[in-house]
């Protein structure tokens, strides 16, 4: 089967969301997944749904576990270069179906890698590979590259009116 590149970002919610459904819709169907999140850590419920799933989702975090305000610290520019390098072999070693780079749009954005690194990840993608990258932010030449993109479009949230993240809906 071909594999495509596929880009969910925007403001909206519903990117990890999306990412860890197709996750496991293709665990369902047998498919090997890799999920490398930057900028997360921490035990959300999507974590302990896709350890469910272990025998065929395999999910890494390589992050501070807090939004990035501002400059990134020493720490999470060294977790993102772990990130990328566990990212860029496999996408390069042809053992998943799907790999999923959650966020890796903001640590673009916020410079953790830069444009060339992910340019080049997306070149040397195995053909039957599907590769996701999600977050804000999605660089227009990562746009262009991508064979689908989804843009997340916040029209209206909760989280305005001061309701906080709540455990199996937003975290």
């Amino acid at each position: 089967m071909k594999g495509y590149v596929q880009v969910y970002t925007g403001n909206g919610k519903g990117k990890t969301t999306a990412a860890f459904g197709l996750a496991f819709r293709a665990a369902g169907a047998g498919l090997n997944v890799r999920i490398i999140q930057f900028l997360k850590s921490g035990n959300y419920s999507e974590i302990k749904a896709a350890a469910r799933f272990s025998e065929c989702i395999t999910v890494e975090q390589y992050g501070g576990g807090k939004f990035v305000r501002g400059k990134p610290s020493d720490q999470e520019r060294t977790q993102a270069r772990k990130g990328y390098e566990v990212l860029s072999r496999c996408v390069q070693e042809g053992k998943y179906d799907l790999v999923i780079a959650e966020e890796l749009n903001l640590a673009l954005y916020y410079n953790l890698v830069t444009l060339e690194e992910v340019k080049t990840l997306i070149q040397s993608k195995a053909d039957n590979l599907e590769l996701v990258i999600t977050g804000r932010n999605a660089h227009p030449d990562i746009m262009d590259m991508a064979d689908l993109v989804t843009e997340m479009k916040e029209i209206k949230h909760y989280y305005k009116a001061g309701v906080k993240a709540r455990l199996g809906i937003e975290k």
